[in-house]
């Protein structure tokens, strides 16, 4: 695949399309500003394409007030800039966002804000990919071609709201964590959160700081393990461990120090899966619960747990088993999904079921005719960082043989 092309083509080019010299990222987050910038680093331009007006739109307009990193900033920091040394070891979303926004200035990151994929499709008569947006509201459109196409638009793209019955009677607030800022609008109310991940974790425990009524729906076995044991956060005594003990002696001992700490969590309605914390996020992404003080408000009553939800009432809830109960808000801390199906016209690289590379990590970042992926590895921003690494080095090997073919040609 030759990097320039003929003077017929260039002309068609720039009668039809935008042409991109460099790859089209798609998606303003932090995968996305990982991959621009090791580009940038490696001499490969490239341009960003954004749906929303910001970078790191989940984190600004998607996140409640009082979100902080899950893990220690030494994990999260993106790929050639580390976060300042004065940051705390967990720094706040505003301190991210910050820390974004400096990064991306740093690099020189290229955006277009405002228009979304509608389309991306590879043109084998032009051997280029093909995306095409609309600006928001306008109905305006446009459509970019480059030889390489990233996708960083990650697993958390689009909100998950389930099909519970009885739902759309509720005569009360309902509303997605996407939605939610803080507990002060709910003020002595009864909330029923729905989901028992960190986000559904972490609202229980704003709301009961705002004098709320907080209720969790705990469906399915859940680990919930300390932040931080033995003098070291979690995940970096995870991460130590595992260089020199498998991964179910790692989990043992992460369980008999929670048991240590915890007691016996199932007293409470939180049941433990028969795996281990990280066989089990090994094999189906799903993340253990981190706590940050949520526990002691369930063992004190200030939280409630109950099982899953038969159906909801104008007025309330009905349990699975047989309980039910008034609430005056429901808040649907049921996650996100990937989007890419919708709009990415390729069905080899990407699988249909959940939006997510075919291939699990660490083979899912590079597909076929120059299509990549970064921010899908279900293993955070740790994750992206690597991909992005990977992506950049290898976009830019093509880059550079080309270029240099061009130099001996000419």
């Amino acid at each position: 695949m030759n990097l320039y092309y003929s003077q017929e083509m260039e002309a068609k080019l720039a009668h039809d399309f935008i042409h991109v010299h460099g790859p089209i990222i798609v998606g303003a987050g932090p995968s996305g500003l990982a991959v621009a910038a090791c580009l940038k680093a490696e001499g490969v331009p490239s341009l960003v394409i954004e749906r929303s007006h910001c970078i790191a739109s989940l984190w600004q307009l998607k996140s409640y007030d009082r979100l902080r990193l899950h893990l220690p900033k030494s994990f999260c920091q993106l790929p050639l800039m580390p976060f300042p040394t004065e940051f705390p070891t967990y720094p706040t979303k505003e301190q991210f966002v910050g820390y974004l926004e400096d990064y991306a200035a740093a690099f020189g990151v290229r955006s277009v804000f405002g228009e979304a994929v509608m389309k991306a499709e590879f043109d084998e008569g032009l051997g280029l990919w093909r995306v095409k947006t609309v600006k928001e509201g306008s109905g305006w459109a446009r459509e970019y071609v480059s030889r390489w196409l990233v996708v960083a638009t990650g697993e958390n793209a689009d909100e998950v709201i389930p099909a519970i019955g009885g739902l759309s009677d509720f005569e009360g607030i309902v509303v997605h964590t996407s939605g939610y800022r803080s507990g002060e609008v709910f003020r002595g109310k009864k909330v029923v959160v729905v989901g028992c991940g960190n986000s559904g974790m972490e609202v229980c425990l704003d709301l009961c700081n705002y004098d709320a009524m907080p209720t969790i729906i705990v469906r399915d076995a859940v680990h919930i393990l300390p932040r931080e044991m033995l003098g070291r956060s979690t995940f970096g005594l995870c991460m130590w461990l595992l260089k020199w003990l498998p991964v179910q002696m790692v989990d043992r001992l992460l369980l008999f120090v929670t048991w240590l700490m915890f007691g016996d969590t199932t007293r409470f309605g939180l049941r433990r899966p028969k795996l281990g914390p990280l066989e089990l996020k090994a094999i189906s992404g799903k993340t253990p619960v981190l706590d940050v003080g949520t526990l002691d408000k369930i063992k004190s009553g200030d939280i409630k747990v109950y099982p899953g939800v038969k159906r909801f009432t104008s007025k309330g809830a009905e349990f699975v088993d047989g309980r039910s109960e008034d609430f005056d808000a429901v808040i649907l801390a049921t996650g996100y999904r990937s989007n890419v199906p919708s709009w990415l016209k390729d069905s080899e690289f990407f699988s249909e079921a959940d939006g997510l590379p075919k291939r699990p990590f660490p083979n899912g970042w590079k597909g076929e005719r120059g299509l990549y992926a970064v921010g899908f590895t279900k293993r955070g921003l740790l994750g992206a960082s690597i991909d992005a690494t990977k992506v950049a080095q290898d976009i830019a090997q093509c880059w550079n043989s080309e270029a240099k073919q061009k130099f001996c040609a000419s």
